[in-house]
């Protein structure tokens, strides 16, 4: 028996050292991983100034950038939590590389599925009862696995209709704070070195927005209010909003209607396959509805930011670099100029990071470039809550440049950034551009959470 209960206590012990020891063999992971991959840039940046045909910098440039892809990859995909959050961000037609973005695109949403046996505790520890006690049928295979959680198709007792139950993770909130806290400390080495903006800020706003992606009953909160406003003030909603199961909603589970489509990432092939061209008419596209799933980061904007934002909006709308000068400051975006034609330099980079078309003769955003508006501006000082603007926007363009369409969100929000600067007196009526006679639902809503 002494020999029985020693084994027993090893083992614990075991588990115990391997999950203190987890964060530091991660830690030691990536900073391995990213000085091999950035050592690999620096050098060949090196190399390659050497060569003086363009033609031959380019393929060389391509070939770096394959051999860079090969290996964030591998990274991502080997540590998984975070850094799958990380693969979402920068895999974008508008912002990496060709080779990175044909790499990382195949990691949305192929995070590795918890056992059932593992989402099968969770359930039961968050909801007090058992899987067959709440469900009458539920799929064993998940529909899909991200990073934070992943989603089961299954059917409550007594009643006809599916729900998709979301399960967090175990152990992931730990996970990802280890992995945000290291992007952290090499986001300000590289606003130290090579890219000259606020990078710190921006991780320091995405260690809080992604904190919220672990509240599921704020997530069900979000969805509650979003869905109770589109269907009060809609005569039929633009978008379709799952309902929560109220009664079976935790902070790690969430059960909410299922509703059946096709994932966005799947959205270019599927209107190839069915002949509709994004860029013209969508008549053929009319019958069918927008679905908006995930509201782990849905934020309020205070009034100052959304006030000032409407501002920049209209700058990059009327392509006005003073306005756009102004709208800087009242951000409180602090910048440095090395630069001659720094209102020009100013509304560019405001074009490039707040609009989804990117600006003339620019087909990707690369800092690393020395005609790049980074380069010629330092973003010394970037507020945090402005990430989530900024990753909107970036969401956006990275969809439109995917699907192959010219779209301006500046331009289509001027009505709207037109009449918040109005209605707060920032705004003379003779001054406004757009011609709106009554305000919609949607702009009384966005514009005042």
């Amino acid at each position: 028996m002494n020999g029985i209960a020693s084994r027993f206590d090893f083992k614990d012990i075991q588990e115990k050292v391997s999950l203190h020891l987890r964060p530091w063999h991660r830690s030691f992971q990536f900073w391995v991983r990213a000085a091999d991959i950035y050592t690999g840039y620096k050098v060949f940046q090196v190399r390659v100034s050497f060569v003086k045909d363009v033609q031959k910098q380019h393929a060389m440039w391509e070939r770096q950038h394959e051999l860079a892809a090969d290996k964030i990859y591998a990274m991502c995909s080997d540590l998984g939590g975070f850094f799958l959050k990380v693969a979402q961000i920068i895999g974008k037609p508008d912002l990496a590389p060709a080779a990175w973005v044909k790499k990382l695109v195949t990691l949305c949403d192929q995070a590795p599925a918890t056992p059932f046996d593992g989402v099968q505790r969770v359930l039961e520890k968050e909801l007090g009862q058992s899987i067959s006690g709440i469900f009458e049928k539920f799929d064993v295979n998940p529909l899909g696995s991200a990073s934070i959680a992943q989603v089961h198709r299954a059917r409550l007792r007594g009643d006809k209709n599916d729900v998709v139950v979301k399960v967090q993770h175990p152990g992931i909130q730990e996970l990802m704070m280890t992995d945000i806290r290291n992007l952290q400390a090499f986001a300000l080495y590289m606003q130290k070195t090579d890219i000259k903006f606020d990078l710190y800020s921006v991780t320091k706003e995405m260690e809080t927005q992604i904190g919220y992606e672990f509240d599921f009953l704020r997530e069900a909160n979000a969805m509650e209010r979003i869905h109770r406003f589109l269907y009060e003030n809609n005569r039929k909603s633009p978008v379709l909003v799952p309902r929560v199961v109220q009664n079976l909603a935790s902070r790690r589970v969430l059960v909410m209607e299922y509703i059946d489509g096709i994932p966005i990432l799947k959205l270019g092939d599927e209107m190839a396959k069915r002949g509709i061209n994004p860029g013209g008419k969508m008549a053929a596209a009319a019958k069918h509805q927008v679905a908006l799933l995930d509201y782990g980061q849905v934020k309020d904007l205070p009034d100052q930011l959304r006030l000032g934002y409407a501002n920049l909006v209209l700058a990059i709308a009327d392509n006005d670099p003073v306005k756009a000068m102004e709208s800087y400051r009242e951000l409180g975006i602090g910048t440095v100029s090395n630069c001659g034609n720094e209102q020009q330099e100013l509304l560019r980079l405001a074009q490039t990071m707040f609009d989804t078309k990117l600006p003339p003769g620019v087909a990707m955003l690369q800092p690393f470039s020395e005609d790049s508006s980074i380069k010629k501006i330092a973003v010394e000082s970037f507020p945090e809550e402005l990430f989530s603007i900024l990753r909107t926007v970036h969401l956006l363009r990275g969809l439109s440049v995917g699907l192959g369409i010219n779209f301006s969100c500046a331009e289509q929000w001027r009505p709207i950034a037109e009449e918040a600067l109005y209605n707060a007196g920032r705004l003379k009526g003779a001054n406004r551009k757009s011609r709106v006679r009554k305000p919609s639902s949607f702009r009384r809503f966005f514009w005042r959470n």
